[in-house]
């Protein structure tokens, strides 16, 4: 999950048909020359091809962690087959070269959300018998790159969604929701520019259910069989009570989207604000002044604090025929030097553990604060079904919001709906 505007390309997955998308055509062709089947060896001359998304900063680092590969590996080039920022259509871009059967690209980015599917159509390669070290990583994000016993995608770089607070406002982080609640009604009444005391993502589209998650939400694998639940009802009350009980959130906020909240918080007419680390790179700008300085981030609150996860992942095409070139590449991106490099230029949180050290906290202090929302991150399910799942919840979250339905009734009415999609996966 990365960002509408450029940042966070999380899924708003409607299904999995695909739909012909223009400027896309299937290739069945492989990239160096080999033969259909055969295994090209690392060491020798070849050309890989990497699907990736990411505009201004993000295809600027790609570039450059691209091209100090190739001189580490001059046997190696690396091509890029640019894909939609939309994480919408760069997934049915990504299936339709699936469908066809193609052997390119050869690596490819996925959303958090997208490998359980990939690996159950077959379409991505188990990478256990590269040996990948998964204790480098953050627990939370490895889970997501797991199938039946196996492991198809390596974290890139991690994004899990936080409670921003201004520290000139709200001197001592809240560590419960009535303490968020009363801090936001005090900084309303202290600072007359601000418009709203929290901002957040109520609009129907997966925003929506990673706030709902981030709230305090529980639904992982174990809790799909019945979402109706006491910790659901509570995240999906407060997310009412917030636009109409505390009046904390303006009604508009059920139309706003994560540019809507970033918009809200870098132009100070918020003291609290749930969102991506992206945010915190741009707050720590002069652009920003009354941010600048003045940012905290933290996970939300919550009576167990958790932070939903988002992020990219790295996979293989289970029809390459560079599978070790490919894997020396994902070797290179997940490498702390090419990790922390990216992290300082483009935003892009590291999913290797030992990148947070002094170097990049040197660069860039703010990342001593996200650590401790990372080794809070919480999947959404893990589950080939999960856009089928995500597209009974966006609904369910708008009409509580809307004052439609209530938290009771709404989860009431969507879980036996939910737990049916699940069942097909056992």
């Amino acid at each position: 999950m990365r960002g509408w505007q450029g940042h966070s390309r999380m899924a708003v997955i409607t299904g999995t048909a695909v739909v012909a998308v223009l400027g896309v055509a299937a290739c069945s062709g492989n990239s160096g020359g080999a033969s259909s089947g055969s295994q090209v060896a690392a060491s020798a001359k070849q050309t890989i091809v990497f699907a990736t998304a990411g505009l201004g900063s993000e295809g600027t680092a790609t570039k450059a962690a691209i091209s100090a590969f190739e001189k580490l590996h001059p046997n190696i080039t690396v091509s890029i087959l640019n894909l939609s920022s939309s994480s919408t259509v760069a997934q049915q871009q990504e299936e339709k070269y699936f469908l066809a059967g193609s052997s390119t690209p050869d690596v490819l980015y996925t959303d958090v959300t997208w490998p359980a599917a990939y690996a159950r159509a077959g379409w991505i390669a188990n990478l256990s018998s590269f040996h990948p070290d998964s204790g480098a990583f953050f627990p939370g994000q490895v889970a997501t790159g797991e199938y039946n016993g196996g492991l198809y995608a390596i974290p890139w770089f991690i994004n899990a969604e936080g409670l921003y607070y201004r520290t000139d406002l709200v001197k001592t982080p809240p560590t419960t929701i009535a303490q968020l609640v009363s801090d936001a009604k005090a900084a309303l009444k202290t600072d007359h520019a601000l418009k709203e005391g929290l901002a957040f993502e109520g609009a129907e589209y997966e925003g929506a259910v990673t706030a709902w998650q981030s709230f305090g939400a529980k639904i992982g694998l174990s809790s799909l069989s019945n979402i109706d639940s006491t910790a659901n009802k509570s995240a999906l009350g407060f997310m009412y009570d917030a636009i109409h009980t505390y009046k904390i959130a303006p009604s508009a906020v059920t139309t706003w989207q994560e540019g809507n909240v970033q918009d809200a918080w870098l132009s100070c007419q918020t003291p609290f604000a749930l969102n991506w680390p992206y945010i915190f790179q741009l707050s720590e700008t002069k652009t920003y002044p009354c941010v600048d300085g003045h940012t905290g981030w933290i996970p939300f609150p919550s009576a167990s604090p958790q932070s939903s996860l988002g992020g990219d992942d790295l996979a293989v095409n289970a029809k390459s025929t560079h599978k070790a070139a490919a894997w020396e590449f994902i070797q290179y991106l997940t490498s702390i030097g090419a990790q922390d490099t990216r992290a300082i230029s483009a935003g892009d949180p590291p999913s290797v553990k030992a990148a947070y050290n002094s170097a990049l906290y040197t660069a860039a202090p703010y990342y001593r604060q996200e650590a401790a929302v990372y080794d809070v991150v919480t999947p959404r399910p893990v589950t080939p079904v999960y856009a089928q799942i995500s597209a009974q919840l966006q609904p369910m979250i708008s009409s509580v919001l809307s004052g439609e339905a209530t938290p009771a009734s709404a989860l009431a009415t969507a879980a036996p709906t939910v737990a049916q999609l699940f069942s097909t996966t056992k």
